[in-house]
């Protein structure tokens, strides 16, 4: 028997309580969130894993990391979503192992 590679992110936002149990309760989809610059800061961490509903919206993901870090509110209004590495925007249905990044605005001169 062969076991599974583990993921390397730790799993937030997740309803269920054991999910070898609970598989045909309520489909769920796991998403990568990367956060950079002063979202890294602002969370205190590189990335995490999520569980969320299938059908999720970024936007969806977007409320539940809120609501996990509030401090992700400073930068919310200018930030921007990079879904598997190209620009998306909040309605864009999220699918199983989807990379969502959060970009915070840059600044430089």
């Amino acid at each position: 028997m062969t076991e599974e590679p583990k993921d390397t992110c730790d799993v937030i936002g997740s309803q269920k309580t054991n999910p070898s149990q609970d598989k045909d309760l309520a489909p769920y989809i796991k998403i990568k969130v990367l956060f950079f610059a002063r979202a890294r800061d602002l969370t205190g961490s590189t990335e995490i894993c999520l569980e969320m509903p299938d059908g999720s919206t970024a936007r969806d993901c977007m409320s539940k990391l809120l609501i996990e870090f509030p401090n992700l509110q400073e930068i919310y209004n200018s930030m921007v979503l990079a879904l598997n590495e190209e620009y998306a925007p909040e309605s864009t249905i999220l699918k199983d192992k989807d990379e969502l990044a959060i970009i915070p605005p840059i600044s430089g001169g």
